[in-house]
């Protein structure tokens, strides 16, 4: 749960609709092939479940008011990872705080793989 308090009170959004947002931001973005599980947890959750989980790749949390994000994805093969990267990083950022209003300190983002077509 993301907690911000401002002088209008207190804003609480779930991990999950963040985890969602942030995916399907992600996903959007041209050479992004798909995201990966980032932590050992949501790959036994996963398996067990037998279904994608919603935050499949994503990992968000508040540090003094503001957001980091960690995305963790594969990338198409042959293209610029650099300009993938940085389009990430843009249109996450933009959704992020056009959804919410909140403001986002940093996107991380992790290459795990390459993916053929």
């Amino acid at each position: 749960m993301i907690r911000i308090e401002n002088h209008l009170g207190l804003i609480e959004v779930s991990n999950a609709y963040f985890a969602n947002l942030v995916g399907h931001a992600a996903s959007e973005c041209f050479g992004v092939a798909g995201l990966v599980h980032s932590t050992p947890a949501q790959g036994l959750r996963a398996m067990l479940l037998r279904k994608d989980i919603m935050d499949k790749g994503v990992r968000v949390r508040s540090v003094g008011g503001d957001l980091v994000i960690d995305l963790h994805i594969t990338v198409s093969y042959g293209v610029n990872i650099a300009a993938i990267v940085k389009s990430i990083i843009n249109k996450v950022s933009y959704t992020v705080e056009a959804a919410c209003g909140l403001t986002v300190a940093k996107v991380n983002v992790y290459i795990a793989g390459m993916q053929t077509q």
